[in-house]
């Protein structure tokens, strides 16, 4: 098992950044690849970004592209996502998962997931 747990959710004007982080736990060695998705209010969880755990690609939803940027610490079994200038349409919960056998923008394809952090961006 792996077990996610997202911080550094909150309150963002728009414009400003704000940075979100995942810590890994448990079966690290089985992750293949992790990515965050987000679940605006009413409406069905989307992706956002996914990189591979070893290697490093990296892709974006075009919704975010430019905007934020998804990396990883290793060392620290770490996720991050640096959103700069948010606006108010970023506004979701935001969860972290990993992959064991893939990677890709379905849901689906990610076995384990995080709790979630509330990410509300100001007009």
């Amino acid at each position: 098992q792996v077990q996610l747990v997202e911080s550094g959710g909150g309150l963002v004007q728009a414009g400003d950044s704000l940075t979100l982080s995942c810590a890994a736990s448990g079966r690290i060695e089985t992750v293949y690849a992790m990515g965050w998705f987000r679940q605006p209010p009413g409406k069905e969880r989307e992706f956002v970004a996914a990189i591979s755990w070893v290697g490093g690609r990296i892709f974006y939803a075009n919704s975010v592209k430019g905007r934020f940027t998804i990396s990883k610490d290793n060392a620290k079994n770490t996720l991050y996502l640096q959103m700069n200038s948010p606006k108010p349409d970023d506004t979701a919960v935001y969860f972290c998962a990993a992959s064991e056998a893939g990677w890709g923008n379905g849901a689906y394809e990610y076995e384990h997931w995080g709790q979630g952090t509330q990410v509300t961006v100001a007009s």
